[in-house]
């Protein structure tokens, strides 16, 4: 796996119809954004930038040092914010950025580092992403975990919220004894290069996208090379909901009573 220079950007959205100002919650002392922030810095990214279309946001990262560009409101997709992102900041079409979810304030720096260099192996793909195995049937057919499924060469075919691949015969049969390993759970962590970017945010929603509410399908109705990587360490779960939050908490709470001891 090729090194590559990138930079991560960590767009940071107030509004959130579960957790209304979700980037600023507290999380051991802290708001959830300086965690993801801190998480990318971890990284090899030669840069780190907070997008967010709040000044709470950029007043409350300050303190931390850390750059904030300020981006519109009204951006239907975080692939968009970061076009604005990469457009502000002036990038060659070559410049690799990742795509940092900023409610992933427990994500493995090793993580951003893989989506990025794996982008940088295959020049003619626009975007890398990652998964990892389903280990439960419940998984495979919850409408809110997103399927991936790849060529042999690493390449995404399709992105469902179905269980796909179908398995004709057994799906039928007894679905609660499959061997689930053979199906992948995307995780939403993209490397883009800056061109696609500048490409993507004239295109309309596709059909595709606006059937499985899923982004990353417009990229592939309009022909462009997804590579998808085995994640190297297990993501844990981002914050979605109240009990995200408190779960997440707790794991910090549990990390500053170990340090104490």
């Amino acid at each position: 796996m090729a090194t590559a220079e990138f930079i991560a950007v960590v767009p940071a959205r107030f509004g959130s119809s579960r957790l209304p100002g979700k980037p600023l919650l507290p999380i051991a002392g802290e708001p959830m954004v300086a965690h993801v922030w801190r998480r990318a810095c971890e990284s090899q990214a030669s840069r780190v930038v907070v997008a967010t279309d709040d000044r709470r946001i950029r007043d409350a990262l300050a303190p931390y040092g850390a750059e904030v560009v300020m981006t519109r409101d009204d951006h239907p997709s975080g692939t968009d914010r970061l076009a604005e992102v990469a457009n502000a900041l002036q990038l060659d079409d070559e410049a690799l950025l990742v795509n940092v979810q900023g409610d992933e304030p427990l994500i493995p720096s090793a993580l951003i580092n893989q989506v990025a260099w794996r982008l940088a192996d295959d020049a003619e793909a626009s975007i890398a992403t990652l998964a990892e195995p389903i280990g439960e049937v419940e998984a495979l057919f919850n409408p809110n975990v997103v399927k991936v499924v790849r060529a042999l060469d690493g390449r995404a075919l399709y992105f469902s919220r179905a269980p796909i691949p179908w398995d004709r015969e057994h799906f039928a049969a007894r679905p609660e004894l499959l061997a689930t390993d053979a199906w992948l759970r995307h995780i939403g962590l993209y490397a883009y290069r800056a061109s696609f970017l500048y490409a993507y945010r004239d295109w309309p929603p596709s059909s595709l996208e606006q059937l499985e509410q899923l982004e990353q399908l417009r990229a592939l109705q309009h022909g462009h090379a997804i590579q998808v990587a085995l994640a190297c360490e297990v993501n844990p779960p981002g914050v979605d909901t109240p009990e995200d939050l408190a779960r997440v908490r707790a794991h910090f709470q549990r990390l500053n009573n170990k340090e104490a001891e």
